[in-house]
């Protein structure tokens, strides 16, 4: 599968090495250009390249979405429409503003990326480990036993290529829900940077919507 990458920072630059390492083929992207980027350019090898935000955009079958959740109006949407797009932001008002409607809990971050990304159908995920914990933590437990990454979406297809990718990763995906579901796993929850076993994550999110 080819997959789009738009941000290499940690949490970016990680999912390009498991994807890779996955076996698919990889464009990461960042704000600065794609010269800045050689480095992890060549890391990844053969099956991942830099490239302009907007050649990602269009290169992935799939698109995560991973930049400071601030600058979720800079993702271009002509060219996601009709794409699954992962979304890994969270909002964080001492760095990204204070936005009222997110204060408030009238609606969350993923919500508002669905707004501005009209026809692309978010995803919420990756966004509740930290970068080196998700880097190492894949199979930790054996088969039978992993890590869970909460999953929240509207569109059940694009869910399920999500969870698709974070079984083949190493991790238990675990479906939290719809997209505005996805603030069970938000900064300032129960489950976020938890490290649960999947059955743990499960039950805990299970409490939350309670």
């Amino acid at each position: 599968m080819r997959i789009g990458i738009i941000g290499a920072g940690k949490i970016g630059s990680t999912l390009a090495h498991l994807f890779v390492d996955a076996g698919h083929d990889v464009a990461v992207a960042n704000s600065r250009g794609p010269d800045t980027l050689r480095d992890l350019e060549s890391d990844l090898g053969e099956h991942g390249h830099a490239a302009t935000v907007e050649e990602a955009a269009r290169y992935g079958e799939i698109v995560v979405v991973t930049i400071p959740f601030g600058h979720y109006r800079d993702v271009p949407a002509d060219d996601l429409a009709g794409k699954t797009v992962i979304d890994t932001a969270n909002y964080y008002p001492e760095l990204d503003g204070h936005l009222a409607e997110l204060d408030e809990g009238r609606t969350t971050s993923s919500e508002l990326m669905q707004q501005h990304l009209g026809d692309a159908h978010v995803v919420k995920a990756f966004n509740a480990m930290r970068f080196d914990h998700l880097r190492e933590f894949g199979r930790e437990g054996g088969a039978n036993h992993r890590y869970g990454i909460p999953v929240a979406g509207d569109d059940p297809a694009a869910k399920r290529q999500v969870f698709d990718l974070v079984e083949q990763i190493g991790y238990e995906p675990v479906d939290a829900g719809r997209l505005a579901d996805g603030r069970k796993f938000q900064p300032r929850t129960a489950v976020y940077t938890a490290d649960l076993w999947a059955g743990d994550l499960r039950e805990r999110i299970g409490i939350d919507a309670a």
